[in-house]
């Protein structure tokens, strides 16, 4: 038996119970799930369950003519692809619902697309926010059982970000905020921000943290001095914002900001941002005595940080995923339009699990974590 055929019949042999894999590669269970009404779930047998995408894309009209026009200089030919994706992200109505008809998703939360607002000044970034807010707003009122939201914020004016996360949750049903990477080259471990981690924690809702570039210096130091097209892939999606992004959440820990905010809970896409391939060594390297945290780094990111695939239909990255955080902190995503939504429910329907175990990940853990 080689070590792939190992793994997957490590994960067959535990399905149906979320499994751990710590750093000292012994085996736990983690606590028993349990639905949003605090009962039991019913088992299911395979294909009979609610599919619940939580990476999902859009773009308001002022946002595209605005920070997003750059990605859709070129989309003015009905002929290019990129013309196809502008229209796409700019849909939040039936055409939409009528692909996530074919691929089998029941239901998309929906975030502004990177970059985001949050490298713009304060008063832009609040204007754009609301703008955007408000337009996917009213896709939510229109399609209520298929459409759900992340308020975009301007973590500028933390202030204003407050304000706009706490009208959008408790008056419009919004399921948390995005925030896509940096803000000009400041992270959310800086304490400029922590009014929004704070308020995020006392609404009982997650932040999802989407990359975004890195800041210029590490663009010049990394990423620079090849062919501009490898320059541009390699900085972003290929590395650069998987790399960011994982940089970002142990900025986080390491700054303190869940011992300050210990029921805070993060999301991040892409199988976990290279992160769970990391987590023993920096368990190993990065020991309490040295952080001076209240708990290891391995335990923020089973506890406060929770995972999609993103577009990430890699079974083997998945495997690694799962025995390092446990079957419980995993959710469905698809990256739409970026990553096909019949490729990613196809990803789930294939992947070496019980069905319960698919269960959880197409709609169970995000109905606890989102309080459906």
């Amino acid at each position: 038996m080689d070590r792939r055929d190992f793994i997957s019949s490590t994960i067959l042999a535990t399905a149906g119970a979320a499994t751990a894999f710590g750093a000292d590669l012994s085996l736990a269970p983690s606590a028993p799930p349990q639905s949003a009404t605090g009962k039991e779930p019913q088992p299911v047998r395979s294909g009979e369950f609610r599919v619940i995408a939580l990476e999902e894309h859009f773009v308001s009209p002022r946002f595209a003519e605005g920070p997003g026009r750059s990605a859709s200089a070129q989309a003015n030919n009905p002929a290019d692809p990129a013309f196809r994706l502008a229209q796409q992200l700019l849909d939040v109505g039936e055409k939409r619902i009528a692909q996530m008809d074919a691929a089998r998703v029941d239901m998309q939360f929906l975030s502004l697309n990177s970059p985001g607002v949050e490298q713009l000044e304060a008063a832009e970034a609040t204007a754009i926010a609301r703008e955007s807010n408000d337009y996917l707003y009213e896709a939510m009122k229109r399609h209520s059982k298929r459409l759900g939201g992340f308020a975009a914020l301007p973590t500028a004016d933390p202030k204003e970000a407050v304000k706009e996360l706490e009208r959008r949750v408790r008056d419009q049903g919004f399921m948390g905020a995005i925030i896509n990477g940096h803000s000009q080259g400041r992270y959310l471990d800086d304490k400029f921000f922590w009014p929004i981690l704070e308020c995020a924690e006392a609404l009982k809702v997650p932040i999802y943290l989407h990359p975004t570039a890195p800041p210029e210096a590490v663009l010049k130091a990394y990423y620079r001095g090849f062919a501009p097209g490898v320059t541009g892939m390699l900085s972003i999606s290929g590395w650069g914002w998987h790399i960011e992004t994982a940089v970002h959440v142990i900025r986080l820990i390491l700054g303190g900001a869940f011992d300050r905010y210990p029921n805070l809970q993060i999301v991040i896409g892409h199988m976990g941002e290279a992160l769970p391939f990391m987590a023993p060594r920096l368990e190993d390297k990065l020991k309490m005595p040295t952080t001076k945290l209240q708990r290891t780094v391995n335990s923020y990111l089973r506890e406060n940080v929770h995972y999609t695939f993103g577009g990430f239909n890699y079974t083997t990255t998945f495997l690694n995923l799962l025995l390092q955080v446990g079957i419980d902190r995993i959710m469905f995503s698809t990256d739409y339009p970026f990553g096909s939504l019949a490729e990613g429910r196809n990803f789930l329907d294939q992947l070496p699990i019980s069905p319960d175990d698919k269960a959880k990940i197409a709609h169970r853990n995000a109905e606890r974590l989102f309080r459906l």
